[in-house]
């Protein structure tokens, strides 16, 4: 009796969900806090060069692919959701899925971060491939004028975010991998990065708002 009483103590430690807050999300919603910092002076700098120049702002904006932005846009909301579903599989300790790879409503952490991972690296995707169109085609630089250096510094600081973030998945996954039991350090884990990515998400959107809505 005491053995199984020992062996369901310790099952539990295991399973129990993770406790929030803790150190390591109270230090990174800190960190977060001087990112969204950097990110109101970029603000504050495009809104500054823009009441400058406004005649710039109206002829340079016109190069925009906004349709192509939105879609880009969607995804990478989207892949929030998907990030908050693994997230809510880690805190079941369901690492993995229960039913073959077309029972979505069975997978777990990993098919869930999996999916996230590769909407993230379509939108990074697709920013390069709009940097590639203004640039060879517009001849929208960093250095071409005020409208281009802040366009890149904006949105390329943001897809510098959207790599790091990118990065934390594919390291969160490996450890998955490597060791033998999902542990509560693991699972607070996965919410300590679903922290960073809704960060990025909602600077997008209020980057998308404005520099491809707001005109």
């Amino acid at each position: 009796m005491t053995g199984v009483a020992s062996a369901t103590a310790v099952d539990a430690a295991h399973t129990r969900q993770p406790e929030r807050p803790n150190l390591v999300a109270v230090g990174v919603i800190v960190w977060l806090s001087s990112e969204l910092m950097f990110f109101a002076a970029l603000f504050a700098i495009y809104f500054t060069l823009r009441s400058n120049a406004p005649a710039l702002w109206e002829q340079q904006s016109e190069l925009l692919n906004v349709p192509f932005s939105l879609v880009n846009t969607t995804v990478l909301v989207l892949s929030s959701v998907t990030c908050q579903l693994g997230v809510l599989r880690a805190e079941r300790g369901q690492v993995g899925r229960l039913g073959s790879l077309l029972q979505v409503g069975k997978w777990g952490m990993r098919e869930w971060f999996v999916l996230t991972f590769l909407m993230g690296a379509f939108f990074i995707g697709g920013q390069v491939f709009e940097y590639a169109e203004l640039a060879m085609h517009e001849g929208l630089t960093l250095s071409s004028d005020p409208y281009g250096s802040i366009f890149y510094l904006a949105t390329g600081f943001h897809g510098l975010h959207v790599t790091l973030g990118l990065i934390a998945f594919l390291f969160l996954l490996g450890r998955t991998y490597m060791t033998r039991r999902f542990t509560h350090e693991q699972a607070t884990s996965t919410i300590v990065v679903s922290y960073y990515w809704h960060f990025v998400d909602v600077v997008w959107i209020a980057l998308f708002l404005t520099i491809y809505v707001v005109k």
